[in-house]
Order: structure tokens, then sequence, then C-alpha cells
């Protein structure tokens, strides 16, 4: 590919569902977008496994076609990179991977989290790292990897995360950016560097860790090979992104107090900015993929649009439960028919064997009658989710600045039934940003590190335009408040916590 044509900046995401390579222009614009999908595997309750064979050829394979689409009319100025976290694969030295790779949602590291805080306390990990290390850390999986598969352990060159272990692929570098490394459990947070007594404590050495670097840096370029395999007339710088909640707040144009991010994907994040760290141990939190100083705060939910998504393939998806555009159009349409409150139906969306911050917590459907039709169902698991994130920006709240409105994006964000929910639960005004901000906010971090924006406030002066805001209805919202506090007891219920322990007695062999 010729060097010529309009700048053209591109974004690849190793994602839950798959990776996607993903076209902007210097304006924002999104011009063209490449998809591939690999499955997620769940052999036990509370595991979840992705072949990270899948993570670097599907993201090869997009990226490729993304290349080979947009043509000579482009010039691809920088590649950008995100992507799913904490998740973690250990690489050999010949730069393969050793096992299946331990994606967020896996909860097996339960008694190495444990270990952690009881060996450093939570008030001194929390206070260094800006987290408290539960299973759903790379911290945690490393020490499980350490325990339960020894041979393993002590092959691995590296442990890498998705958007690490491409970056290797792309430029032959152990790199990654802050946010990502925060995401381990591993970095000290105000440093920016590892924590020397951590890295010890899970039983590596420094260079089995990549370095951490600004979100914004070139961290290297395509490797010759990869330029020739991609038809490219000449290398191309790669910049070294943000977890993909982090690039979402940033492309949403959330960088200062009082705005919430959600990043409405399989899973959800929250994020607000703060200028120092909480000491709230239910917040985690990262550095700022903008600057020197600041954090990004976090809070999430495992199961949020991939629980809206097992729904729907139950019931609009046909015999097949093969889901379309036009499926979720329809359950977005037929749940606008039916009050809030669903009729008494209530839905608690933790549907990945455990979440984030309570591995044992379940999923159900509570209030169900014959009364109930599809509608209701849908219905229930759109408020289900709202009532998860309602709790959420509370947490946030509190610890905090108290949110003044929310900006959704991804692909729930379309959704404007949901919309509606979410402003009416919350009470605050809901936007959405159109396209997808998290591959847009990594466009914005290349666009950066390659100097086509002079710094963080022209790009989202640029690049960010959020559609106009959905204002919460005052008596939805205090319907809402009601059925909020009986979601809040079913949480609260040891009936949903049955599972409690699962995890850990299945917690032998490999994967």
């Amino acid at each position: 590919m010729a060097a010529t044509g309009t700048e053209t900046l591109v974004s690849v995401d190793v994602g839950t569902s798959g990776a996607r390579a993903t076209a902007y222009d210097a304006d924002g614009e999104m011009l063209l977008e490449v998809r591939r999908p690999y499955p997620t595997y769940m052999p036990r309750d509370g595991w979840a496994e992705q072949d990270a064979r899948r993570w670097r050829s599907s993201s090869l394979s997009a990226l490729g076609a993304l290349i080979r689409q947009l043509g000579d009319r482009h010039a691809i100025r920088a590649i950008g990179l995100t992507g799913q976290c904490p998740s973690v694969v250990p690489i050999d030295r010949r730069g393969d991977p050793l096992r299946l790779g331990l994606i967020y949602r896996d909860n097996r590291a339960v008694a190495e989290a444990t270990s952690l805080r009881e060996t450093f306390g939570d008030e001194r990990l929390h206070a260094l790292t800006g987290h408290v290390p539960a299973a759903f850390h790379v911290a945690a999986k490393i020490l499980w990897i350490r325990a339960h598969e020894p041979e393993i352990f002590a092959a691995t060159r590296l442990f890498l995360q998705p958007t690490e272990f491409l970056a290797l692929t792309l430029t032959g570098e152990a790199v990654t950016d802050w946010s990502m490394a925060a995401a381990s459990a591993l970095l000290d947070l105000r440093g920016r560097r590892w924590a020397p007594e951590l890295v010890e404590a899970v039983g590596l050495d420094m260079d089995q860790l990549p370095v951490p670097n600004p979100s914004w840096s070139i961290v290297g370029e395509l490797r010759p090979s990869l330029v020739r395999r991609l038809g490219l007339a000449g290398t191309i710088p790669v910049v070294a992104g943000a977890g993909d909640s982090i690039a979402c707040a940033f492309g949403a144009g959330v960088t200062s107090p009082g705005p919430v991010s959600e990043m409405a994907g399989s899973s959800t994040c929250l994020n607000t900015v703060v200028s120092e760290p909480t000491s709230d141990l239910a917040i985690t939190h990262y550095p700022s993929a903008v600057g020197p100083d600041g954090y990004v705060t976090e809070v999430g939910i495992n199961t949020a649009g991939e629980a809206v998504d097992w729904l729907a393939s139950l019931t609009y998806g046909g015999r097949s439960g093969h889901l379309r555009p036009v499926d979720f159009e329809r359950l977005d349409r037929e749940a606008s028919e039916v009050p809030p409150g669903s009729d008494g139906l209530l839905f608690v969306p933790v549907l990945g064997d455990g979440e984030r911050d309570d591995p044992t917590l379940r999923g159900a459907l509570i209030g169900l009658s014959v009364r109930h039709d599809r509608r209701a169902l849908a219905r229930a698991a759109l408020e289900g989710v709202a009532f998860a994130i309602r709790a959420h920006v509370e947490d946030l709240g509190k610890a905090s600045t108290p949110a003044t409105e929310m900006r959704v994006s991804g692909r729930a964000a379309s959704l404007r039934t949901w919309n509606r929910i979410k402003a009416d639960v919350l009470g605050i005004p809901v936007s959405r940003i159109p396209g997808d901000a998290t591959t847009s906010g990594v466009a914005m971090l290349a666009g950066l590190g390659v100097g086509i924006y002079p710094d963080p406030e022209s790009a989202v002066a640029t690049a960010c335009r959020p559609d106009v805001a959905i204002q919460p209805d005052p008596a939805n919202h205090d319907r809402y408040s009601a059925v909020y506090e009986r979601y809040r007891t079913a949480v609260a219920s040891a009936t949903l916590h049955d599972g409690a322990g699962s995890a850990q007695r299945d917690a032998g062999g490999g994967g």
C-alpha cells in the first residue's frame, strides 16, 4: 500500500467475543471495521478460557482484511491496541502459548487471591496498586498456574495479556501500557512501574512481564515480515493504547470528574476520572491514559450485554438461536411496551459463574409467572443490568464525585429503550456515543502518539460527538427506586450464593 491518501488511524481490539480492526479518519469518523470471532470455553464451574492462538490469528486476519479493503485511498499513520483485561496466557521462548488463556471472567484463583491479601493486607495492596486482588486479576491467575501447573510455570518466558501478546506479535517487543499493566494488580499505581515485592510474591522475575509505557507512546513498528504479509509499502508505528474500558472513557470524552463512561459490551465497565486514588476498597484504579498524572476509577459487571444476548438467543433467535440486528431491535421495541418494573419480574444478570467482585454470586429470574411473556423477560433483563449499574455508580459517587451524567458506548448503546431505562433507574441524563468509543479512543491515542492531535483536549473536541442526552423521568425514577431495593435484597440473599466454594472445590487440574 502506498503511503498516500487520507490520514487514517487503526485500532485493533482483542475483545471477549473476537478481534476487530477499525479504521478512523483524523476527524473521528469510522471508515471501516472488520471482525473475526473466537469462542470462550467454560469446562468447569467458575472457569473461562480462550485459545491465545486465536487472539493472534483473528487479530492478524482482521487487520489484514482491513488494510486490503482500505486500499491506496488511505495512508495508515499508526496502529493502536486495546483488548479485554485482565486476562493472561503463559508464553514460551518461541513466543507461543503454553496453555489456554485465563480470561477476566475466570474465577478459579480464589484461594490464590486470598493468599495475596493475607500476606500483604487489603489496605496496603489497594494503596499500592489501586486494586484488592481477586480471582479476576492476573496476579491470582499466575499464582494458580504456579500452584496447579508447575511444569507450565517453569517453562514460561513471559506472562502476557491479550493486547500484550498482540504487541509482541506485531513488533517483537514485550511491551504494555500503564492501564493494562495496572489490571494485573502487580503495578505500583503512582510509580507507574512493576512493584518488586508483588512480582516476587507471585514467583516471577521482572523480565517475565512486559515493559509498561504511557498509553500514547509509540512502542514499536510493524515487523518486516508483517509489512510484507500485509502488502504495505513501509512499516507503521504501533502505539501502546489502553485497556478497553480505559480507552472507552477517553473516546467518550470522560476526562474530568462528574461524567461516567459505560462500556456496554459483553461485559460492562463503568469509569470515572479522579485526581487522586480513593481509599474505598471496592473501587479499582488505573493510571490516566491521557497524561502522566490523574487516575481512572473502575467497577464492572462481567455478563451485562452477554446476559441480554443469552436471553435474546432463547426468545428471539428462532430455532438456531442465531441473533441478527433485527432481533435486538425487536427486543428493544417489545421491552418498551412493558411498564417499568416488568410486572414484578426481577432479573439478576450474573451468568458467568460469579461476578468479578463476588465469585460466589449467581444469576436469577425472580417472580416468574405464566402471565409473563417474552416482552416482560426482555424488559426485566434490561432493568436488571440497569440496577446492577446503579449499585456501582452509587459506590463510585460515595467514593469520589457523584455522577452528573452517563455516556454509553458499545454495541448495546444502540438500544434506545435500554438507555431510557438506565436514565430512569439512575436518575441522571444518559447520552449515547455514536459508533464505538473504545476503538475511537484507541485511534485518538494513536493520533496523539504520532502528533495528529496536539493534546487530549483537541482529540476529544475533534473526534467525540455524543448524541443529545435522554433526561430521566422523575416518576419512573421514584418507581424504580422501590424495585431497586428489591433487587439489592435479592443480590444479598444467601440463596443466590449457594454456589459458594464450587470454584475452589474444582480448582485442581489443567485447562
